[in-house]
């Protein structure tokens, strides 16, 4: 399918105007250039021109709101002039998979002020001995050139975009969970205290019940004595005398 038909599947009834992402991967471009794209598409943020055949960008137009662009695997060797004078918000610039050789046909990208990531897989300049040294070196205002900044640290998802707002929720949230956690720390403190508590009144008891069988062990000795003293005779009561004891009389 040719670039321009694409586009218009793309719109899918929608003015140029209402489009924010236009992928076009994979389609023919006419003799190696776009078609079809035209300065009418000004709110584009993400154009994507994925192995469509794209020899040179030299009738790109001018997108005041592009971020994003996507060119690998096509047949661009240089040529990228346009680029910074008609893309001048860009931040992100994939080229892999071109005919790049050379630091020298990268040099036009230094007058995108606020291009951030550069990614030139598979290209041969790639293979220069010094190549990453010189590409930070040529374009400072770089964080990632080929996923990793200078100090060979990959680049997040985001690409470090949204990071004070994803810090500001994180921060929250670790307040949050922060908070909760000494809930339960005071809450099984409390639950340890009451556990403590409960253990005590019960070493209590039964030191009172070892004191209260010992006072009745006392009170039943008593009794017995009782008992003991009510067998013996009654002083001054005559006790009668046995059959057996009047016999040995006689």
């Amino acid at each position: 399918m040719d670039m321009k038909k694409r586009i218009h599947l793309e719109l899918r009834n929608r003015t140029p105007s209402d489009v924010q992402e236009l992928v076009l991967d994979n389609c023919r471009s006419n003799e190696g250039k776009m078609e079809g794209i035209t300065e009418e598409f000004e709110n584009l943020e993400l154009l994507s021109l994925i192995n469509v055949g794209l020899i040179n960008v030299s009738n790109i137009p001018k997108l005041g709101k592009l971020k994003k662009l996507e060119l690998s695997d096509n047949r661009i060797s240089g040529g990228l002039e346009v680029l910074a004078e008609r893309l001048v918000n860009l931040t992100h610039l994939n080229l892999s998979g071109n005919k790049f050789k050379d630091i020298s046909t990268l040099e036009p990208l230094k007058k995108l002020p606020i291009l951030k990531s550069l990614d030139l897989f598979n290209c041969e300049v790639t293979n220069l001995g010094d190549y990453r040294e010189s590409i930070f070196k040529l374009l400072p205002q770089l964080t990632y050139l080929d996923g990793y900044d200078i100090e060979d640290c990959e680049a997040s998802d985001s690409d470090g975009e949204g990071d004070g707002v994803e810090d500001e929720d994180d921060e929250e949230g670790e307040e949050g969970e922060s908070e909760e956690e000494e809930d339960e720390e005071e809450d099984d403190e409390e639950v340890v205290a009451e556990e403590d508590d409960s253990g005590e009144s019960g070493e209590d008891g039964e030191v009172n019940g070892d004191v209260d069988d010992e006072d009745d062990e006392d009170d039943d000795e008593d009794d017995d004595e009782d008992d003991g003293e009510d067998d013996s005779p009654v002083k001054g009561e005559k006790r009668k005398r046995d059959p057996e004891d009047e016999d040995e009389d006689d």
